[in-house]
């Protein structure tokens, strides 16, 4: 047990921190990503996540999902093997622990973008990744966001909302997260991610020379 334990321990920790980041839809986290992206190429990587579903014309195994049963899937999350799940229209999808391991082992900087259960999720792990919530300066200004976008369905809309709204209030409990950056202005809010990420990326970059 104690041997078992170290190992999945150091495990865990092998490579840069992964960066999680939450936020309702039409804070900007896509946005501000992008920019991160572009400024250090070469730095970031994400992982692949499973699911139930079957594969879509053009997808490919490996590289947009991995493609397993409900069986398969249900018995790796019981064998504690993912660091988060859920569930969206009968379909199963979730994040292992291998597939981030298998990103900090190419010594790049995983991002996952998850929601507030599976950042909640990820708290119960040792993955210990750096937690970023990217927020919304108002419910008025969200609004006008996902309105201006118009793709969605006032049905939709309204539940992206409900959801937003509760993103909001749970993003402020304590301790949750390690930066909460309210996205007002894009430059500001840019400078606090890098700010938040800065360490970890020095760290790549350093292995990359050695």
């Amino acid at each position: 047990m104690y041997v078992r334990f170290i190992s999945r321990f150091f495990s865990a920790m092998a490579g840069p921190r992964p960066v999680v980041m939450s936020g309702p839809s039409g804070a900007g986290k896509s946005t501000l990503l992008k920019k991160l992206l572009t400024e250090f190429e070469g730095v970031f990587g994400f992982s692949v996540s499973h699911t139930t579903r079957s594969p879509r014309p053009g997808e490919e195994e490996g590289k947009d999902y991995h493609y397993v049963s409900r069986e398969v899937m249900k018995a790796a999350i019981a064998n504690g093997e993912f660091i988060e799940n859920a569930e969206f229209s009968g379909n199963m999808y979730g994040t292992s622990k291998a597939a981030v391991q298998a990103v900090q082992a190419k010594n790049l900087i995983c991002i996952l973008d998850i929601d507030m259960q599976g950042v909640k999720n990820i708290k119960r792990t040792d993955l210990n990744p750096i937690y970023v919530s990217i927020q919304p300066p108002s419910m008025e200004i969200l609004e006008k966001r996902l309105r201006d976008r118009k793709t969605e369905s006032e049905e939709s809309l309204q539940k992206r909302l409900h959801a937003a709204k509760v993103d909001m209030e749970i993003s402020k409990e304590p301790g949750l997260f390690d930066v909460v950056i309210t996205n007002d202005d894009l430059d500001v809010a840019y400078g606090k991610l890098k700010h938040a990420v800065l360490e970890e990326i020095q760290k790549v970059r350093d292995a990359n020379k050695s």
